[in-house]
């Protein structure tokens, strides 16, 4: 009986831990001016699996997408939401300014200078199973680029 108590507690660990571990690194949201409705949040995300950034959650914000700046047919530099970023195993995938980045939509007040965004980042594995990493992301200045 002992034995099999075991083996159940053993295999419940390693289904826990079975998912990729994700780690962001130089993590920032751009500051805003009164009554600017949007910011963006940058960062470099890297998994110890391959696994797929399928969105974002914050409670300072109506809306949370993924986004792309990427040239139109007309060679102009557009933003629009994209579904999913793939994060392959062990690859740091930068999401930064004029890039892919995090857009934070219908904010409900100010981002400050010198406070902490709290951002839940969602993730799906090769089995379609989510998991959720969370950030307390540094605001940084108007005029802040990445590292």
């Amino acid at each position: 009986m002992m034995k099999r108590s075991l083996l159940a507690i053993g295999a419940l660990l390693a289904a826990a831990s079975a998912f990729a571990d994700v780690t962001v690194q130089d993590a920032w949201v751009r500051a805003t001016v009164s009554g600017q409705k949007s910011s963006g949040a940058f960062m470099q995300i890297t998994s110890s699996s391959d696994v797929t950034l399928v969105g974002a959650r914050s409670p300072i914000a109506g809306v949370v997408e993924i986004h792309e700046m990427a040239m139109d047919e007309n060679m102009t530099m557009r933003m629009r939401a994209v579904k999913e970023i793939a994060l392959p195993a062990g690859k740091p995938v930068a999401l930064k300014p004029g890039g892919y980045h995090v857009m934070l939509l219908e904010l409900k007040g100010p981002i400050e200078v010198g406070k902490k965004v709290p951002l839940r980042l969602l993730v799906k594995d090769a089995k379609g199973e989510l998991d959720e990493v969370d950030v307390e992301v540094p605001v940084k200045s108007l005029t802040a680029t990445l590292k």
